[in-house]
Order: structure tokens, then sequence, then C-alpha cells
């Protein structure tokens, strides 16, 4: 079971005892949006999904805030999510990277979300900070591949399920979650192919409070033997 102290504000830190990792796919609120993302994955030969919202259940040991990610071949690729995180002293909210391979992914999905290591932010905000403005939260993230860094997703969170919605479907009814589950919550459309690179960056940024959580990891990639 992961040990892992966050910041989350001033002086304050919050350890957390990882138990449950899960991987909410499918959260968004627009139809149209979602079947825009299935068509994304579609033509790099990944089944649609069989229900929307989708909560995958991964190991506990993925989930990670060092900067550096090793991941077997070269077909992986991250992408960035609100990450709601449960503890006994409250709710937290995190921004993470759902680092999954795509090729594994064209296979068997839930393999894939197991297959990479998950990042997240080493800060996190408690939930009350944000809750009365969350439709006003911003994710983003950027690639560097082959040297060129570009804007590679940007959306407000508006386009996702807020996190009670998501938490309802999950748990088939309302309330926190159990202390001791991460859960990664969806992300937005890419605002280019789908693909790796040599660096990622995230972001979870707050205009009404003009503050934002962030995160980068370098992926070094392994030589696959076969």
């Amino acid at each position: 079971m992961p040990h892992l102290t966050f910041a989350t504000g001033g002086e304050n830190r919050v350890t957390v005892n990882v138990s449950d990792l899960v991987i909410a796919g499918w959260t968004g609120r627009d139809s149209d949006a979602i079947e825009r993302h299935i068509a994304e994955l579609e033509a790099l030969g990944i089944a649609r999904p069989p229900s929307t919202p989708i909560f995958y259940r991964v190991g506990a040991n993925l989930i990670t805030t060092e900067t550096n990610l090793e991941v077997a071949g070269d077909d992986s690729s991250g992408e960035v999510e609100f990450v709601l995180i449960s503890t006994s002293e409250g709710q937290f909210v995190g921004v993470g990277s759902d680092h999954t391979d795509r090729k594994v992914q064209k296979h068997r999905v839930t393999i894939s979300k197991q297959v990479c290591p998950k990042a997240i932010s080493p800060a996190l905000w408690p939930m009350e900070q944000v809750k009365d403005h969350w439709d006003s939260l911003v994710l983003r993230s950027w690639l560097t591949s082959g040297g060129k860094r570009k804007l590679y997703q940007e959306g407000s969170v508006n386009t996702v399920l807020k996190p009670s919605q998501i938490i309802r479907h999950y748990q088939g009814r309302d309330g926190a979650l159990p202390p001791g589950t991460v859960m990664f919550c969806g992300t937005v459309p890419t605002l280019c192919p789908i693909g790796g690179g040599e660096l990622f960056e995230i972001e979870l940024a707050d205009p009404v409070r003009n503050c934002s959580l962030n995160h980068a990891y370098t992926v070094r990639t392994l030589a696959c033997a076969d």
C-alpha cells in the first residue's frame, strides 16, 4: 500500500495510504464530445467502451509523484485529468496523468491501464477551496516530442461530470469516497493527434483564485526484448 505525502497549502501536509486506485473513463457531460473522443481512439483501433462512464480498478502501487516514468516500448502517452483523493482528513483534488500504453489498449483497455505508472501532482487542494466555483477550473497539458513543445490539451472541467456525479456513478449512491481511494476522473480532447514524447506537463488552473496545480514528468522508454 503506497504512502504518499502531499502539500496542501502553506506548511500543511497530508499523508495518504492509498488502498484503491480507480481510473474513471468516458465521464464527459456532453454526449457529442464523448463520441468525438471515442472516435479518436477508434481511429487508433481501440474498441468503444461497453458503457459510459466506466471505472477501471488498477494496482494502487502505480500511483506516483515521481518526475520520471519508465515504460516499455514507445506506444504510451499521457492524459491530463483532475484526481479525487479521499483521506481521513477530508477530500482533496489534484492533477494527474493517466499514462496509458495505446498499443495494449487496442487489445484490452483494462490491461493497458495497468501497464503504466499514474502520475499525480505533489500538491493538492482541499475540495472545500474549489467546490463553489468548480466549473471555472481548467485542465491543460503540454507535450514535448523531438525537442518541440506544444499545447496538447486544454479544456474546462465543465466538460466533465462533477465530482459528486462521478462518485454517484461509481458507488451507486451519494457521499464521499472511502478514505484511501484515489480516482482519476477523465480527460479533455487533445488538440493534436494522440501521441507520446519525452516530457509531459500537466496543469489544473483556478482562474478565480489565480493559482494552479502543476506537475511534469519525463518518459524513459525501456527497450522491448520481443
